[in-house]
């Protein structure tokens, strides 16, 4: 009897379940709205999924989270949420970010902004007015961005347009001639897939800010947190239902949304709809014809961020020491530079971080290390599609490249911890097709659409569209990562309760 849960009307319904849709759907449920959530995959969660393989499990996207030390920005949405105390977390070593090069040399990324600056200065002792002017600057552009203080502006929920174009390599650069200086400071642009002419300082500074208020991981997966939504979402009489992927919406004569319909002929009837997919894949759902040329024209123009070719290894048993802090190791002294790689170079950035697993402790059961990869790469794949809720097959030539890669990245790995290889058992990976049909954008875009400091407006996306009961929500409205979809999950719901007393609910959690 699988059409019951959709003979009624819901006051929301809700398209996608990655971390913007689950938490629209909580913040909505708690304000006693009806809510459903569709999802096309056979697991929620988006960015959030986890894998396993043989009995090691993987993160697809959130390998740490920021924000998370009491009283910071997220740890309070989370204790709004009821969530908090359910998560298994590990708070990372007070040394949390590892910025390493090609010769050897390490810069450690240190939880604090005064600690974080004191010891960038015993890097570079000549460099003090440079790094004390980025940690100030750091500061200052993100008190500009009301919600992050959890503060609710008169003037709007996103900045102020002066500081949208702050390019956040000349910035850097204009602080210091030191080029390893400026290497380090941007270390770990792959948080953000840092793109030298485009990248908007807030960007960066959103992100840094973010981990230097209390780095963590997740214990046994991220997946937790698609978990507990989940379930406070349920205790709440919403439902969320797998499997169920929205085609197309029909509309009533006045032009509101109606009702979306499923790859399975069912239809969900809504008051007001909201998108957890990209707004380019969102247009494709919703219908070309409902929105106007120039700005359908705009959302399907806009360039997404690069994807990823994520490396996953597992250790044969009690081989390698658990790292309670993570790496970002670049071959070159241009770290802007490495996402337009060349293929001889490639990889020449990798994020490298070893899971925490409660029942291997001390060891790491596993590794994961992240590179850049263009979509182009797998394009002469892109008519392919596999997951496990649509199941298919890719050809021998397809698991030949993606061994041929596994080994560039192994060889990488080897160079910065010798004697590696004898201690892996086995070798997994994902590219930017695995990305793009489970996460539902059409390239794998790890972000979303790309910020730019040139022309900070026309990536700038609105939670509302001309379609008065079509709303957005997720990593491209606001900021990516699980605070800034988290920021976007608030603006999309601020219409529908009031904002004052739901912020005010936050700060007293």
């Amino acid at each position: 009897m699988q059409a019951a849960p959709f003979e009624k009307e819901y006051d929301f319904v809700i398209v996608g379940s990655g971390l913007g849709g689950l938490a629209c759907a909580l913040i909505l449920a708690m304000e006693n709205y009806s809510v459903i959530v569709l999802e096309k995959n056979h697991q929620i969660g988006g960015h959030l999924q986890v894998y396993s393989r043989g009995k090691s499990i993987f993160d697809t996207g959130v390998h740490y989270v920021g924000s998370l030390d009491k009283g910071e920005n997220l740890y309070q949405f989370f204790k709004y949420f009821g969530i908090f105390d359910q998560l298994k977390l590990k708070r990372l070593d007070e040394e949390f970010d590892v910025i390493r090069f090609e010769d050897g040399s390490e810069y450690a990324y240190t939880q604090g902004f005064e600690a974080f600056a004191t010891k960038l200065i015993s890097y570079f002792p000549d460099e003090a007015e440079a790094i004390n002017k980025y940690c100030e600057k750091i500061l200052e552009v993100c008190s500009k961005f009301p919600l992050y203080n959890l503060e609710i502006s008169t003037e709007g929920y996103y900045m102020e347009s002066e500081m949208l174009t702050i390019n956040a390599h000349d910035y850097i650069a204009s602080l210091t001639n030191n080029v390893r200086l400026r290497n380090v400071l941007a270390g770990s642009n792959l948080l953000y897939a840092g793109s030298r002419h485009k990248t908007p300082f807030y960007v960066h500074a959103l992100i840094m800010k973010s981990y230097l208020s209390g780095a963590y991981k997740f214990i046994d997966g991220g997946s937790q947190i698609a978990i507990q939504f989940s379930r406070a979402i349920r205790q709440r009489g919403g439902l969320i239902v797998k499997h169920k992927k929205a085609v197309s919406a029909n509309y009533h004569d006045n032009g509101l949304v109606k009702e979306v319909v499923l790859e399975n002929g069912e239809v969900v009837r809504g008051k007001q709809f909201i998108s957890n997919v990209h707004p380019a894949v969102t247009i494709d759902i919703f219908g070309e014809d409902r929105f106007l040329n120039i700005y359908k024209n705009r959302i399907q123009g806009l360039e997404n961020t690069v994807s990823t070719f994520l490396v996953h290894v597992t250790f044969h048993e009690k081989s390698f020491k658990y790292l309670n802090h993570n790496i970002y190791f670049h071959d070159t002294d241009n770290v802007w530079d490495t996402v337009d790689y060349e293929q001889a170079s490639w990889p020449q950035t990798s994020f490298i971080c070893t899971p925490y697993i409660s029942k291997t402790g001390d060891y790491a059961d596993s590794m994961s290390i992240m590179c850049y990869m263009k979509a182009s790469e797998t394009a002469k794949w892109e008519q392919t599609f596999s997951t496990i809720a649509e199941p298919g097959q890719r050809d021998e030539e397809y698991k030949a490249f993606k061994r041929q890669k596994e080994e560039q990245v192994v060889n990488k790995i080897e160079s910065v911890f010798p004697g590696i290889k004898s201690k892996i058992k086995a070798v997994h990976s994902a590219t930017p097709l695995t990305f793009r049909d489970y996460i539902g954008n059409k390239d794998g875009s790890m972000y979303g659409i790309m910020k730019d400091s040139v022309s900070p407006a026309r990536t700038q996306i609105n939670t509302k569209t001309k379609i008065p009961n079509l709303h957005l929500t997720g990593q491209n409205i606001s900021l990516h990562g699980i605070l800034g979809v988290t920021v976007s999950a608030f603006i999309t719901c601020f219409p529908f309760v009031d904002k004052e007393k739901l912020i005010q609910k936050v700060k007293n959690a």
